[in-house]
């Protein structure tokens, strides 16, 4: 199960690089200056979206066929790769943090976060794994840390550190970790 941990780590921790999430988290790093809290909301909006996600991972297991997963989540993954090379863009996230902004620095950042991820990269990722892994409790753990490696500078040092990192090569390298396990996975199950 080290396996499904490391994985599931170092994939959304490159997914999250420059990620629509990692914006936000700079955008509510600058508007509340207050990142424990907003760390604190991450986190637990992350265990509890990536929890359900790898449930989700799972039960998909039991209701198809292991050829027909098998292509799912082949495909799941090779279709990640190429979504790894487009950049994500917030759309006035400015807004909603100020119409959720009455419910404090915690609240606004658990459900914008939370929001955020629905549907994301990291999220389907985590569907993905979950299922080739079989492993809901480390698979969870590996994306929420990824996420928090990725969230936590983020947050502490904010756009200064943002402009600085190579985000295009970076998501290179995430898309190809994606298409080699899409492609590893088929053919391990037909030439192996």
């Amino acid at each position: 199960m080290l396996n499904a941990f490391l994985i599931s780590l170092v994939v959304v921790a490159l997914s999250e690089m420059g990620d629509k999430t990692q914006l936000l988290a700079l955008l509510l790093a600058a508007k509340f200056r207050k990142p424990i809290p907003i760390l604190f909301a991450i986190f637990l909006a992350t265990v509890v979206n990536h929890g359900v996600s790898a449930v989700l991972g799972q039960w998909i297991t039991t209701v198809l066929s292991e050829t027909t997963l098998l292509w799912l989540v082949s495909l799941g993954f090779i279709g990640m790769a190429v979504w790894m090379l487009i950049p994500d863009k917030l759309d006035d996230e400015s807004e909603s943090i100020n119409r959720w902004q009455k419910y404090g620095v915690f609240g606004a950042t658990f459900i914008l976060f939370f929001l955020a991820e629905i549907g994301d990269k990291t999220q389907i990722a985590t569907i993905a794994l979950a299922a080739r892994f079989d492993s809901i409790g480390w698979v969870t753990i590996g994306t929420t840390l990824g996420i928090m490696l990725v969230n936590l500078p983020a947050v502490f040092i904010g756009d200064k550190l943002a402009d600085k990192l190579p985000i295009a090569l970076i998501h290179k390298i995430g898309a190809a970790i994606f298409l080699i396990m899409g492609v590893g996975a088929l053919l391990q199950h037909y030439f192996l």
